[in-house]
């Protein structure tokens, strides 16, 4: 045992607990088991093509057929480390074979696909994987569980959450004298794991089903897999010397769908020209409508265009020629929008710096960016004092200097503004977006209307490209753009800046949309259009604004700033009941496609990367080409040498031809909107003198909202908040981690890696506002969760996972609990009722009802010379009729009435003649008392069972044998049989050849029927269908004949 659990230990190393196949629906709290089965079938023809391949390595059908299923679940989940569960028949040891019992075990197989190994290196990995696990596998899989710790999760099977069954039994034809037998299809409505590729080997090839639980997956997504599990092996087997990541998984209708259908929109072509050329065209055809309004100061389309003219002649002086960069600093005012208009007007590209960032990251930008002239007005440019350039006020209002419009030739490929996101380097990067890439966002686009009629909001941050949405659209079509007055944006504030100017068109990031929503709707009131993103949205909050506002048109925008605002875009219809808001499909002149890593597009519902061409993708970062070469690829699906930008965010391609969000593929995360790469506030924290190592994560606090912890190690002594201070200092403050955790070192994984799965929870600070344990027992658990989470306190509306816990300390505080209160609960009742007042509430309905239950004895049938003697009072029946050793079998637990887990793996329909007449010969012999009940109907409920009569009666309610034929009662015996039924105890038959009354016990070490197991049809001995009955001890049944190693009883 020792040597096995030493192998385990190794090939387990690191694997993964989790399979993260993507689902349509979000996993339950707790595991149902609900399932339904898709059927499969592959002809002989590929089945003996990967026969050979097999033989080739010498392998064998199961092994190939591991190795597809563990590259197509792959391919599904994008992970390169899995691990798959199969069943084994676990009696290769001639001890065994002949052993009345159930010895079945479950063996795990990992899969490994780093590297992109051809398909023949991959199965001889799972070769060397399968033989070793067969090697070792007299080792329990619960032994595995318990040694290696493995976390359990009430949602999901441990270890592994999809299995891999082949049926390579021979198929026998099962025999009674005078009786036919035939298997019967069932469909069983459970499934053991998330998904289970069941397969039966035959003449005609392989069938089987994939089983799979309905919590998770819907029909048309399990027959899509089964599909991709077809072309995948039809690949294999033409080539299995292809790379697995580009073996096929769509045929060519489903590429062509994918790659020309779905990848684009069905808009009009935008109009093409550059940003102060389309808004001269609207200064010449709408002169004197208000084009820019902040309170009481308004400027019309004629008189922006005088005052952006005259102050570009200024910028021409200074030098500025197409491409320059400009820096812009002017609070939010109609100023700004004079300035930003003068700077395309001379050619060049404005670089926006928000006046609320720290001084050290403005002069940052400036030097990064380069440029040589800086408009800053209203008192900022006094915060440039190191600035070695130029200098410009905004333009004065009042008239004067020349205001005709300057020649300057820009043509739609030269810059228009650079903007700086976060990096991961450390330091900002600077996203330079030509002028082409803006009229596909809102120029005849179907997602929103912009036009003259609207009337736009511009509140975000200059620095943010969300402004670019709020500004330019209006002042592009002859809108109105209405400037907030102030820098945050404060919802009374917002709610009277939309009703005085009549705000139509709306841009709100997720995370204030759901502000809005949950404290202020009303502010909502006369919008016509709610364009939301930046981040998910939320389902709940997008329903509820639809149910107070039914005329709202509300969007979820997609778009990185590489590819200019929106990207795609999805109007939430009404009545919407999706558990995510899709981000849509492409707009405009947009191209969106979802590709793995070897730029091949993936099927519909498997996760990809998605990719953004068209005009739209920006030119690059600034002053890194290396950067820039490995976010902006070469288009394969463009002739005309395009590039297409990787965003890093892992999507997938709905049934409907949406696309939905599923998270980050790299270390970005967002943040309230923004996006922050984490390793730059890492970088800053690390420049701290007492930091000498610093790893910062996002994580959800205690009421859901995601917040950035930062943990570090000190160099010395460290004071937090001086950290804190520092990070200010350098981070806007959407970048300063919300929680400062310092450790004595970081957690690390084999490779060396930071293992970020082990940085604990932080302690989120609650406003101060602390509950003190109400009630003993609040006070006792507290002292309990206190004590394995290493906390100094616990309040009673505290989170037990919110403080750090984890499945593992879940289970030592239910141990704890039921030793100090003598109360047992389950696992999932923590996860349930997170809080500790919850829990304790839990806990304490848990004690009430322990002390109130009254169970019913079960109540021994006595048999044998007992039951002949009419000894002992245990004689009588159960209550449920059934002998006690049926009523604790398993078998019995599945036609309870409560439910059922477990089911036989065959069913098998008798003819009238079994219930006719005699059992046939060494029926008698089946060891377990409820395979003598039979299932009676007494009433239009469902079947319960109750003991048969004499040995003449249909037997066999377990082991999936059920009555059939004309002559068949529901019950399964005939009127008259003795037993409950008739007043009497059942009295099992007394075998004719040893005399022993009953079967005889199984020999030592046979296993009895666990819960979750699945048993066959015992097949009677030769002997027995030759018309003897020896005793079972000689002869014990084998089952449905030999498993080899990876099939399954």
């Amino acid at each position: 045992m020792e040597r096995d659990l030493a192998w385990w230990r190794e090939e387990l190393e690191g694997a993964p607990a989790v399979l993260e196949l993507p689902t349509d629906r979000p996993r339950p709290a707790v595991q149902s088991f609900r399932g339904a089965r898709h059927p499969i079938a592959l002809p002989a023809g590929l089945v003996e093509r990967l026969r050979t391949l097999a033989r080739g390595e010498e392998a064998t059908l199961f092994m190939v057929l591991l190795a597809g299923w563990q590259l197509l679940l792959a391919r599904w989940s994008g992970q390169d480390d899995l691990v798959v569960g199969s069943p084994v028949a676990n009696r290769h040891r001639a001890e065994t074979e002949g052993l009345v019992g159930f010895f079945v075990n479950t063996l795990v197989f990992r899969g490994r696909l780093e590297g992109d190994p051809t398909f023949r290196e991959l199965l001889r990995r799972a070769r060397r994987g399968t033989l070793g696990a067969y090697a070792h596998q007299d080792l329990p899989l619960e032994a595995i569980l318990d040694a290696l710790q493995v976390e359990r999760d009430p949602a999901r099977n441990p270890l592994f959450q999809a299995a891999l069954v082949l049926q390579n039994a021979p198929a026998h034809r099962l025999e009674m004298r005078g009786v036919e037998l035939e298997f019967v299809e069932q469909e069983g409505g459970t499934a053991k794991f998330d998904l289970t590729l069941e397969a039966f080997e035959s003449a005609d090839g392989v069938a089987g089903s994939i089983e799979y639980a309905t919590d998770l997956f819907d029909a048309e997504t399990v027959a899509r897999l089964a599909g991709h599990f077809r072309t995948l092996l039809e690949g294999i087997a033409a080539d299995p010397d292809a790379r697995v990541r580009a073996l096929p998984l769509v045929g060519a209708r489903e590429r062509r769908e994918l790659v020309e259908a779905w990848s684009r929109s069905g808009d009009p072509q935008p109009r093409r020209g550059c940003l102060h050329r389309l808004f001269e065209a609207q200064a010449d055809r709408v002169p004197g409508t208000v084009a820019v309004e902040m309170g009481s100061e308004a400027l019309t389309y004629a008189e922006l265009d005088r005052r952006a003219n005259r102050l570009a002649r200024t910028l021409r002086a200074r030098g500025v020629r197409p491409d320059a960069r400009v820096g812009l600093c002017v609070q939010r005012s109609p100023e700004m929008v004079v300035a930003m208009l003068a700077i395309l007007k001379a050619g060049g590209a404005y670089v926006p710096l928000d006046p609320g960032y720290p001084a050290e990251r403005l002069a940052f930008l400036l030097r990064d960016s380069g440029a040589r002239v800086l408009v800053a007005g209203g008192g900022l440019a006094e915060r440039f004092g190191a600035f070695d350039g130029e200098i410009v006020e905004p333009a004065p209002a009042e008239k004067g200097g020349d205001d005709a419009r300057l020649d300057v030739e820009v043509s739609p490929e030269h810059v228009a503004y650079v903007t700086y996101t976060s990096g991961s380097t450390g330091e900002p990067k600077g996203t330079e977006v030509p002028h082409r890439a803006f009229p596909g966002f809102f120029d005849g686009v179907g997602y929103a209307r912009f036009d003259g009629g609207e009337v736009l909001l511009q509140h975000s941050s200059v620095s943010w490209d969300a402004m670019t949405l709020e500004l330019w659209p209006a002042l592009l079509t002859g809108g109105r753009c209405v400037l907030y007055d102030g820098t945050t944006p404060e919802l009374p504030r917002l709610a009277e800046t939309i009703r005085r100017h009549g705000v139509t068109t709306l841009w709100l990031p997720s995370a204030l949309f759901n502000v809005v929503v949950d404290g202020m709707p009303e502010l909502l009131e006369g919008v016509r259009q709610l364009l939301v993103g930046g981040e998910a949205v939320s389902p709940a909050h997008a329903r509820r604004a639809l149910e107070a506002f039914p005329g709202l048109r509300l969007v979820n925008g997609y778009g990185p700033s590489e590819c200019t605002v929106f990207a795609t875009c999805w109007p939430v219809p009404a009545g919407f009941e999706g558990h995510t808001v899709p981000i849509g499909r492409p707009i405009g002149d947009r191209r969106a496609y979802v590709l793995d890593g070897a730029l091949e597009p993936v099927p519909v519902g498997v996760p990809g990367e998605l990719y953004v061409g068209g005009p739209a993708v920006a030119r690059g970062y600034l002053g890194r080409p290396g950067l820039t070469a490995g976010a902006f690829v070469p288009d394969p699906f463009s002739a005309d040498g395009g590039r297409l930008y990787r965003s890093g965010d892992r999507v997938r391609w709905r049934p409907d031809g949406t696309v939905e969000f599923l998270g980050r593929v790299d270390r970005q995360v967002k943040v309230r909107g923004f996006r922050v790469e984490t390793g730059e506030v890492e970088a800053v924290l690390a420049r701290h003198p007492a930091v000498r190592e610093a790893a910062v994560v996002a994580r959800d606090d205690a009421a859901g909202v995601k917040r950035l912890v930062a943990y570090v190690v000190p160099d010395g002594p460290l004071v937090p908040d001086t950290v804190r201070e520092h990070a200010r200092a350098a981070l806007p403050e959407y970048m300063v981690p919300s929680a400062l955790v310092v450790l004595d070192a970081l957690p690390l994984t084999r490779n060396g890696k930071l293992d970020r799965r082990a940085l604990p929870a932080p302690a989120w600070e609650t406003d101060g506002r602390f509950v003190a344990p109400r009630t003993p027992d609040e006070e006792i658990l507290a002292g309990i969760w206190a004590e394995v989470l290493g906390t100094e306190r616990v309040g009673a509306h505290d989170d037990f996972f919110a403080l750090g816990g984890h499945s593992l300390a879940a289970t030592r505080v239910l141990s704890r609990v039921a030793k100090t209160l003598g109360t047992e609960v389950q696992l999932r009742v923590l996860f349930e009722a997170p809080t500790l007042a919850g829990f304790a509430a839990r806990v304490a309905a848990a004690r009430i009802h322990d002390a109130g239950a009254e169970l019913p004895a079960i109540a021994r049938v006595a048999r044998g010379r007992a039951a002949r003697r009419g000894r002992g009072a245990a004689s009588a029946p159960s209550a449920a009729g059934v002998p006690a050793e049926a009523v604790e079998t398993p078998a019995v637990q599945a036609l309870a009435p409560r439910g059922a887990r477990e089911r036989a793996a065959a069913v098998v329909r008798a003819g009238a003649a079994l219930v006719r007449g005699a059992a046939p010969p060494g029926w008698q012999h089946v060891r377990h008392g409820v395979a003598r009940a039979a299932l009676g109907r007494p009433g239009r409920g469902s079947a319960a069972p109750r003991a048969g009569g004499d040995r003449r009666a249909a037997r066999g309610a377990a082991h999936g044998v059920r009555g059939g034929g004309g002559a068949a009662r529901a019950g399964g015996a005939p009127r008259g049989a003795a037993g409950a039924g008739a007043g009497g105890p059942v009295r099992p038959p007394r075998c004719r050849t040893c005399g022993r009354a009953g079967p005889p016990r199984p020999r030592d070490g046979a296993r009895a029927l666990r819960p979750g197991a699945r048993a066959a049809v015992p097949r009677p001995p030769a002997a027995a269908r030759a018309g003897r009955a020896p005793a079972l001890r000689r002869h014990a049944p084998r089952g449905l004949g030999r498993v080899e190693p990876g099939g399954a009883v």
